[in-house]
């Protein structure tokens, strides 16, 4: 079974979401495989690290949230493949979500134009959001 929800139920859901992770967050992308829970300890080397807006997300609507201005980090912190990524709250410690990364339109929960990364190189973020069904 799968749910729909109303629009305006989906869109409050979705602002909820960046509400509950709280004002100017840090976005970091790490290599290798992700940890299996968001509580669990951080694996993988930083490879970028960009510091987000206190409004990082476009308000939802019709069900879908995006990402919101320019997400870059003007030189990479290592090198390495990009394997995953988290998004840690303000207080540098809690991690509020973690998820898959990838070539554009790859379908990755975030999405980017290189897949090789050398330290010191701008590292920009194509395409983030989240939807649910209407």
């Amino acid at each position: 079974m799968s749910k729909t929800y109303a629009a305006a139920v989906a869109n409050q859901m979705l602002d909820a979401w960046e509400t509950a992770i709280g004002a100017s967050p840090t976005l970091k992308i790490r290599s290798g495989a992700k940890p299996a829970h968001a509580a669990d300890a951080s694996t993988g080397t930083v490879l970028a690290s960009i510091a987000l807006p206190a409004d990082f997300m476009a308000d939802a609507s019709g069900g879908v949230k995006s990402k919101l201005g320019t997400w870059q980090d003007l030189a990479a912190d290592a090198d390495g493949a990009p394997g995953h990524y988290e998004i840690v709250a303000s207080d540098g410690v809690t991690v509020c979500e973690r998820g898959d990364c990838g070539l554009n339109e790859s379908g990755a929960d975030l999405e980017f134009d290189s897949v090789n990364w050398t330290a010191g190189q701008q590292v920009t973020i194509t395409a983030f959001g989240l939807s649910l069904p209407i």
